[in-house]
């Protein structure tokens, strides 16, 4: 059975007895694959989860253009799908690698004037929307059986496959849709490693797959030692006296931990007249 990403939050807030659920970045309705729940404390994690490259398997269709670049879309066109080899689609598909611009569709969650994109289409509307930065690392092609080509792509937060399809269609002449997408990897963190939903019945069953906030980012670190530890608790600035060694960035989010591993707070770094001091922004210890 596949579910929405809202059933998922739902599902396992029931299980786990608690409210404090949040997920690390939506799916496509018709979409599968890996999502990253918070629980808890760890919900104030989110926000450096949501914002990591992503990998994604998934099914191009040649020859067919729809309004929402894929199969849930009203077809607006259909064209035949001329030979094409593998190389000639990878070719196209080679033109999307890279840092690049990308209007995003019509019917998604972006809001345009306050109001949600998808909104705004289902009242008939199409409105300009402004072309958003993103950045594909990968965007090759695994397989095709004409119509169908499958593909993997690698990519910063913000990427609409389907958008990608799209262009690659209109490259071709053809038009193309998305027909099919597994999200496989976010960050580090693996869809083979997940737990299916059917998995988180209770309490205990999630608390099972829980991964301690102590190991769950990859940001920098620094490691304080008992003068910091208490200045953490008070949210005061950090610095090189409180630290155990050097702090590993100048300027940027870090992780604040304590000697033995724990996760005392998340901190920026501030640059100063006395060097580096570091500020907790979302401290945990008590």
């Amino acid at each position: 059975m596949d579910y929405c990403w809202y059933d998922v939050v739902d599902h396992v807030r029931r299980a786990a007895r608690t409210r404090r659920v949040g997920h690390t970045g939506t799916l496509d309705p018709g979409a599968t694959g890996l999502l990253i729940l918070c629980v808890g404390t760890a919900t104030r994690l989110s926000e450096h989860l949501t914002g990591l490259d992503k990998t994604y398997e998934g099914t191009m269709r040649l020859g067919v253009t729809t309004d929402s670049f894929d199969m849930d879309g009203k077809v607006l066109e259909e064209r035949p799908v001329p030979e094409l080899a593998l190389r000639d689609i990878q070719e196209k598909c080679d033109a999307f690698v890279g840092d690049i611009l990308q209007i995003p569709p019509m019917i998604s969650a972006v809001k345009v004037g306050g109001e949600r994109l998808y909104k705004m289409a289902r009242k008939g509307e199409v409105v300009e929307r402004e072309p958003r930065p993103v950045t594909v690392y990968e965007f090759s092609v695994q397989s095709v059986t004409l119509p169908d080509v499958e593909v993997r792509v690698r990519c910063s937060r913000g990427t609409y496959v389907r958008s990608l399809c799209h262009d690659v269609g209109q490259a071709l002449g053809c038009g193309a849709i998305l027909a099919s997408l597994r999200r496989t990897e976010v960050g580090r963190f693996q869809v083979k490693d997940a737990a299916p939903l059917t998995a988180l019945s209770d309490v205990a069953s999630v608390e099972e797959r829980l991964l301690s906030m102590d190991e769950a980012l990859d940001l920098p670190q620094v490691i304080v030692n008992r003068l910091g530890r208490d200045a953490v608790r008070s949210g005061g600035k950090l610095t090189v006296a409180e630290l155990r060694g050097q702090c590993p960035v100048r300027e940027g989010w870090v992780q604040v931990k304590s000697e033995q591993g724990e996760l005392l707070a998340l901190a920026t770094v501030e640059r100063s007249a006395l060097g580096v001091l570091v500020q907790p922004r979302r401290v945990f210890t008590q």
